[in-house]
């Protein structure tokens, strides 16, 4: 098991405010869906780990409780959501659909940059791929007519693609 410093985890307490419901709404959704949550998408911390947490952050709910909390992983967090019935849920669930979405088609773009000799497609894909490198990093990049340069480096392909936008 990793120490908690490594792990990259949301704790039910957090979820349940990030989502706009109870904490008892997630654990009832944990509790009558458990196939949906194995072990690399929700887990429990340790006892050292609790114990770093409640020195942390000893004015939390989560402070004076007896069991072990359990801890949510990035998956765990999208299935999360895909089982709460909360408008901020269903908004995370599509935010994370669209993100991978965009990343599928970064990679599909990507793969064919390697393949395509015609310049001008290959530009034409590295104006989308860099569009869409751009909305990922930040989709509200607020600026004032400024460029921004990207520059990628995959193994047989640098991408380097400049991005000028303004204020939204």
């Amino acid at each position: 098991m990793l120490s908690c410093a490594a792990k990259v985890f949301c704790l039910i307490e957090i979820v349940a405010e990030i989502y706009k419901v109870e904490t008892k709404r997630v654990n009832e959704a944990v509790k009558n869906n458990p196939d949906k949550f194995p072990h690399d998408y929700m887990f429990e911390i340790s006892e050292s780990e609790f114990v770093d947490l409640r020195s942390k952050f000893s004015t939390t709910k989560f402070a004076k409780t007896r069991v072990l909390p359990k801890a949510f992983t990035e998956k765990g967090l999208y299935m999360i959501a895909t089982i709460l019935k909360s408008k901020q849920a269903t908004e995370a669930t599509f935010a994370i659909i669209e993100t991978f979405s965009k990343i599928r088609q970064l990679s599909r773009n990507i793969q064919e940059l390697s393949i395509v000799q015609d310049k001008a497609d290959q530009k034409a894909l590295m104006q989308k791929s860099g569009e869409m490198i751009a909305e990922l990093l930040d989709d509200d990049l607020q600026t004032t007519d400024t460029e921004t340069s990207i520059e990628l480096n995959f193994a047989v392909l640098k991408f380097k693609h400049t991005i000028k936008k303004k204020n939204k």
